[in-house]
């Protein structure tokens, strides 16, 4: 038979526990319910994932992560994309390659999927203006779904500031077939990186 003092502490541990499930879903965690194909094949649509919160509370988000962040223009819905370009880079894309620092980007989770043929240069040029790269500023984020053909991104509503992103993707729970992390391979920078004084030179007049 339970006594009032052991009735009494099982109602504080069940209250405690509650309240700590409660922090953990409302600042460390965030359950996410995919519904497109804008990052198809590394995640498909109506998976579920978990993102962490914590990560970007610890640090700044890094190229190759795969974010939850605001709709540009509606702030009640999510987007899920890849980070591709952070601030301070000087970024290009032309002819569906993607140059940062004047170095290409090398994509190994891209290799073997649909050719990248929509929205293939940014900035886009104007009238008789050749595109040149652009440097981001601080807290600005360039993020593309990895289905480059089938994606609302930063080539068409810009760069995202730092503000906009909520957390970053961790694992898939379903279906359960594919449960595990879904971080994957990272983007690498190929080519030894332009020194100062080649990449004064060779700048061209960015939009900033």
């Amino acid at each position: 038979m339970n006594t009032p003092r052991g009735v009494a502490t099982e109602i504080i541990e069940v209250v405690v526990l509650a309240l700590g499930l409660y922090l953990v879903i409302t600042f460390a965690i965030q359950t996410v319910h995919v519904i497109g194909l804008s990052m198809y094949p590394t995640v498909d649509d109506q998976d579920y994932l978990i993102a962490t919160k914590i990560d970007y509370r610890l640090h700044a988000p890094q190229r190759g992560d795969i974010i939850i962040m605001r709709d540009p223009f509606d702030s009640s819905r999510d987007f899920i994309k890849r980070v591709i370009a952070v601030p301070g880079d000087e970024l290009l894309i032309k002819d569906a390659k993607i140059q940062i620092n004047g170095r290409i980007l090398d994509e190994p989770y891209l290799k073997g999927k649909e050719a990248w043929t929509v929205n293939t240069e940014w900035p886009g040029p104007g009238p008789g203006v050749p595109a040149t790269s652009q440097r981001l500023q601080a807290n600005e984020y360039f993020v593309m779904g990895d289905n480059r053909n089938h994606s609302s991104d930063s080539r068409s509503f810009g760069p995202v500031q730092r503000d906009r992103i909520e957390a970053h993707a961790w694992i898939r729970v379903l279906p359960v077939t594919h449960f595990g992390p879904i971080t994957g391979p990272r983007p690498v920078l190929l080519g030894p990186a332009p020194t100062a004084r080649a990449r004064l030179g060779d700048r061209q007049p960015a939009f900033l």
